[in-house]
C-alpha cells in the first residue's frame, strides 16, 4: 500500500471535507488530475526479491487486486481521515464489510452483545450463522443501558450496534458504549452507515472498527455496491488476514466511484440533512399518520443524544401511516414522484416498507420488539425540491385514505 498524497502547500491542517476532495493517489507519469482506474488483476515485480519481500509482507505495495489495489487503497485512505481511524479495508457489499468484522475476530466459544435494531442481514448472521460455528450473541434493546452491561459476559468478546437504527431511527448512546467496552477490555464495532462520517465518528467514542455499507450515501446515486471498514490498526490486522484468504474484495471501478463520491459527500448529506428535516416536521401530527420518527425533531425520546453525538439527523425519516399494512401499501402504490426500492441514501427519495421487504426474514415478533409495525414506512429523503417532495407524499396520502 503507498501513502495517499494530500494537496496543501501550507502547513495548515485541513478540515474534513477538504481531505475528501484533496486527498489521493499520486499522480502517474501522465500527470492526471483525476485518479485513473487501475482495471488489473495483478501488479508486476521489479525482480525475484522484490516477489519475496512483498509475499513475506516485508515491503508494502501491490500484488493482486484481491488483496489491494490503486484505487480501493485510495477509497480506503480518504475513509481513514474521514472518520480519524488507523487503517481500513474495502469489500464488495457492505455485508462483506459486517461479515468479516466478525468473522474475523471471533473465535468458537466467543460471546457477542448486539443492539436488536441491525440490519436484517446483520441479524441473521449474528442469530443463524455464527451459532453454527460456537459464537453466541445477546441482543438487547438498543437505547437500554442496564441491558448493555447486563449483557456482558466473561467471553464476551465484540460489541456492535448500528447508530442511527434502519429503519426506526433509535439510538445508541455511544459514549457510553465507548465506556462499557473499555471497563471490559473487549471491542466495539459501530455500523455508521446512516449517519456517515460528514455527521458522526464513532471513533472519538472509543469504537474499534467502524463499518460502512458504502452502497448507501457514501455512493450516493444508486450506482455501486460496497463496503468499507476501518479502524484501529491492531483490530483490522485480524479482519485483513480474513479477508485476504477469503476474497470479499471491492472492484477497483467501484473504488474508484466511490472515492469520487466522497468528494461530493459533505454538501449531499447537508442538503439530506436539510430535506429530511423539513419532510419530518411538516408531517408532525399529520392526521393520516401515527407518527414521525426523526432524530433531531424534538419529539424523538432520543433528540439530545441525537444533537450530543450527531451534528444533524441523517437523511431518514420514518412514517406510520394509519390503518397498517393494507394503508402503507397503497400509500406506496400512491406517490408518483418517488421512487419504490430496498436502497437508501440515493440523489432520489424513496419509500420502502420494511415488514415486508427489508426486515421480512425478522419474524413479527422480533419487528415489534424493534417498532417496525406494519404501517411503517421508511424515506430515505433525497435531494429533490422538498416541496416536490412534500406534495408527492400529501398527494398520496388523500389518494390511500
Amino acid at each position: 500500500m503507498f501513502d495517499t498524497e494530500i494537496e496543501n502547500k501550507s502547513e495548515a491542517k485541513l478540515k474534513k471535507n477538504t481531505n475528501a476532495i484533496r486527498s489521493q493517489m499520486p499522480r502517474t507519469a501522465y500527470r492526471e488530475h483525476s485518479a485513473p482506474i487501475f482495471m488489473t488483476s495483478s501488479f508486476c515485480f521489479d525482480d525475484a526479491e522484490q516477489a519475496r519481500a512483498l509475499f513475506a509482507e516485508e515491503e508494502s505495495g501491490d500484488i493482486y487486486s484481491r488483496y489491494s489495489n490503486p484505487n480501493t487503497t485510495e477509497l480506503i485512505n480518504k475513509m481513514v481521515l474521514l472518520e480519524k481511524a488507523e487503517d481500513g479495508l474495502a469489500f464488495s457489499s457492505g455485508m462483506a464489510a459486517v461479515f468479516a468484522s466478525l468473522a474475523g475476530l471471533l473465535s468458537s466459544g466467543d460471546h457477542v452483545v448486539a443492539s436488536r435494531s441491525l440490519f436484517g442481514s446483520t441479524i441473521k448472521i449474528l442469530k443463524d450463522i455464527l451459532p453454527r460455528w460456537g459464537v453466541a450473541c445477546t441482543f438487547v434493546d438498543i437505547d437500554n443501558l442496564q441491558q448493555w452491561e447486563e449483557a456482558v459476559e466473561k467471553n464476551t468478546k465484540i460489541i456492535f450496534t448500528e447508530t442511527p437504527s434502519n429503519p426506526g431511527l433509535d439510538l445508541s448512546n455511544l459514549a457510553h458504549l465507548g465506556e462499557l467496552k473499555k471497563s471490559h477490555d473487549i471491542l466495539l464495532i459501530v455500523d455508521n452507515s446512516f449517519a456517515t462520517p460528514a455527521l458522526q465518528n464513532p471513533m472519538d467514542f472509543g469504537a474499534d472498527l467502524v463499518a460502512h455499507s458504502s452502497t448507501k450515501f457514501i455512493d450516493g446515486q444508486g450506482r455501486s455496491i460496497g463496503g468499507v471498514l476501518v479502524g484501529t490498526t491492531a483490530s483490522i490486522a485480524p479482519v485483513r488476514a480474513f479477508a485476504r484468504n477469503t476474497g470479499p474484495s471491492m472492484s477497483p471501478f467501484n473504488a474508484w466511484l466511490l472515492s469520487k463520491s466522497l468528494e461530493t459527500l459533505h454538501l449531499r448529506v447537508e442538503k439530506h440533512c436539510d430535506n429530511a428535516l423539513a419532510v419530518a416536521k411538516h408531517f408532525v401530527g399529520h392526521s393520516q399518520l401515527v407518527g414521525v420518527r426523526y432524530p433531531f425533531l424534538p419529539s424523538h425520546p432520543q433528540h439530545e443524544l441525537a444533537k450530543a453525538q450527531m451534528s444533524a439527523g441523517g437523511g431518514l425519516v420514518s412514517f406510520e401511516v394509519k390503518g397498517g399494512m393494507a394503508r402503507a401499501m397503497q400509500f406506496i402504490n400512491a406517490t408518483r414522484m418517488v421512487s419504490s426500492s430496498s436502497n437508501l441514501g440515493d440523489t432520489r427519495t424513496i419509500i420502502t416498507h420494511p415488514t415486508t421487504t427489508t426486515h421480512s426474514s425478522l419474524t413479527e415478533n422480533e419487528r415489534l420488539r424493534v417498532g417496525i409495525t406494519p404501517g411503517m414506512i421508511r424515506i430515505s429523503v433525497g435531494l429533490e425540491d422538498v416541496k416536490d417532495i412534500i406534495e408527492d407524499f400529501e398527494k398520496a396520502l388523500e389518494a390511500s385514505q
